[in-house]
């Protein structure tokens, strides 16, 4: 895939834009694929010698928002939004986002205000796996010539999973690659054991953390470390990372993996296994070999445990090139991200009866208590403890007033071609809230007393759709 001749016109006009303004706001999100956004913008702001604010935000802040800039940049958010609803005569807007868009390819003409919006989905190229926010950045720095930030681009697109549905880049996400590899800044192993924390990890650990489907060894290290003792490659008093196995040994653990799955899922989903099991690595080569930013899974989930506890400008400053104040930051971050993380999850799991409730088409928990920030995470790592055969939903308090909600599910539940990004989004909208996302991770604000309105529905829309 290249870029479609209309979209390289539209980076063109973004360069022109950038260069002729001096006033200049950026907004961006605060996940991993917003703080690497918001880290390109700046950085090419930064060489091209213009003064500027950053501000990472929720999507909930940017209805109505006041524009106090000549120039105004949204990345990674912005599209399903109404960012200019109070735009001025004279100001200028440029926005790169991958999500739905509200608005046409002409929205901009014939507006006392300039409006640039660069949409993947406004060309025919999808946003969930195509290219992300970060994706979309970095093309623009490739039009200023800053070909040296494509690393930070591959590392957007992990952390929004544009690679979970084949396990490797598809669309413009293989350009942004295949110029980091050119660049000396990525290494990549194709269709390799993809279970998360290869350098850091012990493997008996990695892979008690398997929730796609719920095997013997979900949850459990007991039988991690049996199964991989008596497969030969890991011994009691010698711990190893996925990293550290033969191909040999990877090809031993792929067939067991596949064997364990085979038992417990519907024949049609069996073509889907591979898929589960296997998918591409991403070293960044210029990283320290023994530092978690070496490998790509582990650099973006360092960089949403920041967003997810307000401290975006660590990260960013991270990305930007600290490697000595910022890194030791993040270090500190990231222990008390996973130490909130655990807690959380000990909340919903621990009583004897469970905290998750189970109802036809989909299974939920009350998460009162758990920051807002952090229950995608949560709800992502609760699956490991539910009916994969459904999609699991977290709630929590924002105020008084608001609810947080955010749903994960199989990634066999999206190879049956269910959105649940499109499905929230329409039920949010119904109940009187805002929502949107992915098909596999999604979410949505609610108010407080529509709990059960929106479960209702969204368990009544899911009828016929769950062929388990």
């Amino acid at each position: 895939m290249e870029i479609p001749q209309l979209m390289s016109e539209q980076y063109s006009q973004a360069r022109q834009i950038i260069e002729s303004s001096n006033d200049i706001k950026i907004y961006s999100h605060i996940d991993c694929d917003g703080i690497c956004s918001g880290a390109i913008l700046s950085t090419i702001l930064d060489r091209q010698n213009k003064e500027h604010e950053i501000e990472f935000v929720n999507l909930d802040v940017l209805d109505n928002l006041e524009l106090d800039h000549e120039l105004t940049i949204f990345s990674d958010l912005g599209s399903g939004q109404s960012v200019d609803a109070k735009a001025k005569k004279g100001q200028k807007i440029i926005i790169l986002d991958h999500h739905p868009p509200l608005r046409d390819l002409d929205y901009g003409e014939g507006k006392d205000y300039t409006y640039l919006e660069i949409n993947p989905l406004h060309h025919g190229i999808d946003g969930s796996y195509y290219v992300c926010g970060g994706g979309l950045c970095y093309f623009l720095s490739k039009e200023f010539g800053y070909d040296d930030l494509s690393w930070i681009g591959v590392l957007s697109a992990i952390g929004d999973m544009q690679n979970t549905s084949t396990g490797h880049f598809e669309g413009l996400n293989k350009i942004i690659q295949q110029d980091a590899i050119d660049g000396g800044y990525l290494s990549v192993i194709e269709n390799d054991i993809n279970i998360y924390g290869r350098n850091t990890r012990p493997l008996f650990i990695a892979l008690s953390y398997f929730s796609d489907v719920k095997l013997p060894i979900t949850n459990n290290t007991n039988e991690t470390m049996a199964i991989l003792e008596e497969l030969g490659i890991d011994e009691k008093h010698n711990r190893k990372t996925l990293n550290e196995l033969t191909m040999e040994e990877k090809g031993k653990l792929y067939q067991r993996l596949s064997g364990m799955i085979s038992k417990v899922v519907p024949g049609r989903y069996v073509k889907y296994i591979p898929q589960l099991i296997i998918g591409d690595s991403y070293t960044f080569i210029k990283e320290d070999p023994n530092s978690f930013l070496r490998d790509a899974s582990e650099f973006s989930t360092a960089m949403n445990a920041c967003g997810r506890n307000h401290e975006e400008r660590i990260a960013m400053e991270v990305l930007k090139g600290d490697r000595f104040l910022a890194l030791d930051e993040l270090e500190t971050v990231s222990r008390d991200h996973r130490r909130n993380l655990a807690q959380s999850i000990e909340k919903v799991t621990s009583d004897e009866n469970s905290n998750i409730i189970e109802l036809e088409n989909l299974q939920y928990f009350d998460g009162t208590g758990i920051k807002p920030e952090i229950v995608g995470t949560v709800t992502g790592m609760i699956l490991g403890y539910c009916n994969w055969k459904k999609p699991v939903i977290g709630f929590t308090q924002t105020d008084d007033k608001g609810l947080k909600i955010s749903l994960r599910c199989s990634r066999l539940l999206s190879y049956d071609g269910i959105h649940f990004g499109h499905i929230i989004r329409d039920i949010a909208s119904e109940v009187g809230g805002t929502g949107g996302g992915h098909s596999m991770a999604c979410g949505a604000y609610i108010p407080i007393e529509k709990k059960e309105e929106f479960l209702e529905l969204f368990n009544n829309i899911l009828n016929d759709k769950l062929t388990n």
